[in-house]
């Protein structure tokens, strides 16, 4: 009856326009990240910053001097660009009296315990967040300086040091220094065109199968 064919072309049309919604709303995401990722890009491609504590942002590049501790060192299991299995070399960094770790680069797994001792003080890093740890990663192995996570609690008992959630990945276009600098960029995943275009394709799919059954029963 012309009632239920009433409620149900309102129940269509409520699911086409949720839809639609959240395509434009994809739409709005995939904007916001293509000038995230550009304001990244820019960040890295830029002429360094003079170091401020008081203005620290992810991937900024800066310019700082500070003072290594070559005791403490961190061999955090990682793959290098090839998918080689390796470490990051990692230190403690003290940049005017607030602690932070600086990741100088990858070696081999054949170069662990090697002595990379730096009396380097005058630096140009890009500052990023350290990223939460997964529960999936095995538990560092601190007796050996066998590291997979950055914990605070590990880094804690390793350093004896309350340290900045943010991490400087040492910048350096030496292809042949060793530590091999990491190359960061914005590698971020930008999916919202596919998901904003899967949206719209559902409302339309639902649009063309809800004109066929009306001209079907009508």
């Amino acid at each position: 009856n012309l009632k239920h064919k009433l409620s149900f072309s309102i129940f269509v049309y409520s699911f086409i326009l949720i839809f639609i919604t959240l395509g434009v709303w994809q739409l709005y995401r995939l904007e916001w990240k293509l000038n995230l990722i550009s304001e990244i890009n820019n960040a890295i491609s830029s002429e360094p910053i003079e170091f401020n504590s008081n203005n620290i942002k992810n991937f900024q590049k800066v310019s700082f001097k500070g003072k290594i501790d070559n005791e403490k060192i961190i061999y955090l299991y990682n793959l290098n660009e090839d998918g080689e299995p390796g470490f990051d070399i990692i230190n403690p960094i003290n940049i005017e009296n607030k602690n932070f770790l600086i990741n100088r680069g990858w070696v081999k797994i054949s170069d662990k315990n090697k002595p990379f001792i730096t009396n380097n003080e005058n630096f140009v890093g890009i500052f990023r967040e350290k990223s939460k740890s997964s529960y999936f990663k095995p538990e560092n192995d601190l007796p050996n300086n066998y590291w997979f996570k950055l914990e605070d609690n590990d880094l804690q008992r390793h350093t004896g040091l309350t340290i900045s959630n943010y991490i400087i990945y040492l910048n350096d276009s030496n292809p042949t220094k060793i530590p091999k600098p990491k190359n960061i960029s914005a590698n971020l995943s930008n999916n919202h065109l596919k998901y904003a275009l899967t949206w719209f394709s559902l409302a339309i799919s639902i649009f063309l199968i809800y004109l066929y059954f009306r001209k079907k029963n009508y």
